[in-house]
């Protein structure tokens, strides 16, 4: 998977590239600039989730997020424990800011399942 500046990076590259192969010749056509401002929209709706790791060892599970996008997300971590006694636990809701990283950890007794991140904005 592609870290979040890299995409940011070549989603900028693409947009400036498409604008400049778009552009018309006149200088008076050229005054609307719907074109370039469009391309980083379109990437900003498909990315707006902060892009969690999550790692799970023996009973513990960890779970790093990084934000790259303008909006804040608010993550939270769930672990599903193996025993049927042992209480599944969820961590409470953080919030990571632009350009944030968190790390988010919950453990289990004897051993974890699953554990996953959800999102909110």
């Amino acid at each position: 998977m592609r870290s979040p500046l890299r995409r940011t990076a070549a989603l900028l590259f693409a947009a400036t590239a498409l604008a400049g192969s778009t552009a018309p010749a006149s200088p008076v056509a050229a005054a609307p600039a719907a074109a370039p401002t469009a391309a980083p929209a379109a990437a900003r709706a498909g990315a707006r989730h902060a892009e969690c790791r999550t790692r799970v060892h023996g009973s513990h599970a960890t779970a790093h997020c990084f934000n790259g996008n303008a909006t804040t997300d608010h993550v939270q971590l769930h672990v599903e424990c193996v025993r049927w006694w042992d209480p599944d636990m969820d961590t409470a809701r953080a919030a990571v800011g632009p350009a944030g990283h968190v790390s988010l950890t919950q453990r289990c007794w004897l051993g974890i399942r699953h554990a996953w991140v959800t999102h909110r904005a």
